[in-house]
């Protein structure tokens, strides 16, 4: 018998069935999550459901936070918001308060993805869970709403596309110009209702934070997860955030002899630091073809490059100096511990100095509907996962998309700028206290 991918053995596991892919299984689910856009209808789901009368089938790994809308920009959403508040303490589910952060942050922070869990979210970026090992996955708020009820789902076991990065990874590039490589190889929809895989020794020796990096933004290949086979180092980070122990399931190894879609092999040292120009992520090409570029404006943040490691890196780079005329900088941590621990380590001092903007923590401008969207004409690169038309603002502005450490880097002169012209670090997880709830 041929081998098993990592989604293969999830849903196996999951389902109880000897899952390959292509078939379909009904899966068992340990974390629901959404939020105070998609939450609403969820909620009118799971009502319609359970005909009023609840409940929750895991009320302690069902998850709503209040991200997108963070603090409420108009009446609309301060009522979404008070409709989130309501069916959380009628129902008793798990609920993030304005400002606690992103949901796929807090949800790492507080332990509610951890390896062997099949996390679903009424969120596109809900693979970010892979990056410790969870099979974690968007969907639809009518499924997400049934979930709620019964917490199962149904799956298409998905075939599965590997990349594999071997070597050590060269100064200035990151696990977000690998993940806009590989996106830019094999287009938007190149990985459509398929897992990515990812393995090899540059990615074996990451820490957590950039391995979270290519989980979140395999959605943007089209993929329905994204998967790191987690190790000790994912333990480590989970019990430092959480104070629990944890372990990993014997099952959760792909298997030699594993049957992929296509294989894409790539050597370390042979890799440059990458930008996707306007309006698509799979417009990635090496930065020397876009150095120059005039910038107005410069985003970190995102649940891609908003945790504490990213934004030091930034710090670290314009540390010092001031921002480059003409050049405006909204920075929004992923979470409130992020927000807490750059005030604790004086970064938040550095970002001040230098005259950016440091907003409270949740989704910010990326969902184009907060403060600090683009206007006509301007141009924008950011830490990003999408640059859609519109998708910062006004539709006749342009998105760029870049690691932390190139934003850092064109700060200090107001136009696209090659990171490796920089001093640059590199770092490892800084565990910070999860929010309580």
């Amino acid at each position: 018998m041929t081998g098993k991918t990592l989604s293969e053995k999830f849903l196996s596991e999951k389902s109880g069935t000897d899952a390959q892919a292509g078939e379909y299984v009904e899966a068992e689910v340990d974390t629901m999550l959404t939020h105070d856009v998609t939450g609403p209808l969820t909620f009118d789901v799971f009502e319609d459901v359970t005909a009023g009368d609840g409940p929750l089938a895991k009320p302690d790994r069902t998850v709503i936070t209040i991200d997108h809308h963070a603090p409420a920009d108009g009446v609309k959403a301060a009522n979404n918001h008070n409709h989130v508040r309501e069916f959380a303490d009628e129902y008793g589910a798990v609920q993030y308060e304005v400002g606690d952060g992103i949901c796929h942050q807090v949800l790492l922070e507080d332990g509610f993805a951890a390896p062997g869990d099949l996390v679903i979210g009424a969120d596109s970026h809900s693979t970010t869970f892979g990056g410790v090992g969870a099979f974690g996955t968007g969907v639809g708020s009518t499924d997400l709403g049934t979930a709620f009820a019964t917490s199962e789902l149904w799956f298409r076991v998905p075939e599965t596309l590997r990349f594999e990065v071997h070597g050590e990874l060269p100064d200035g590039v990151y696990s977000k110009d690998l993940i806009l490589k590989f996106i830019g190889d094999v287009g938007f929809d190149g990985c459509t209702y398929m897992t990515a895989e990812y393995g090899g020794s540059a990615i074996e020796s990451m820490p957590v934070h950039e391995r979270v990096v290519l989980s979140n933004m395999a959605i943007e290949m089209g993929g329905k997860a994204g998967l790191v086979e987690p190790d000790e180092r994912v333990l480590e980070f989970l019990e430092a955030q959480t104070g629990k122990a944890y372990t990993i399931p014997d099952w959760l190894e792909a298997d030699d002899d594993a049957e992929y879609a296509d294989v894409h092999t790539y050597r370390a040292e042979e890799l440059e630091p990458q930008v996707s120009k306007p309006s698509n992520p799979e417009n990635s090409v090496p930065v020397s073809e876009v150095v120059g570029t005039d910038i107005d404006q410069l985003f970190v943040g995102t649940c891609t490059n908003g945790r504490y490691e990213d934004i030091r890196i930034v710090a670290d780079i314009i540390e010092g100096e001031e921002l480059a005329p003409g050049v405006r900088m909204v920075v929004v941590p992923a979470s409130r511990t992020v927000y807490k621990q750059m005030l604790e380590t004086g970064i938040m001092d550095t970002f001040v100095d230098a005259g950016a903007i440091v907003q409270s923590a949740g989704c910010g401008p990326c969902f184009g509907t907060h403060q600090g969207v683009l206007g006509d004409g301007d141009v924008s690169l950011a830490t990003a996962n999408r640059n859609f038309p519109g998708r910062e603002g006004s539709m006749d502005s342009s998105v760029y998309l870049s690691s932390p450490a190139t934003v850092g880097a064109s700060a200090l002169y107001g136009e696209i700028t090659d990171p490796r012209t920089v001093e640059l670090e590199r770092y490892g997880d800084a565990v910070v206290e999860g929010v309580s709830s």
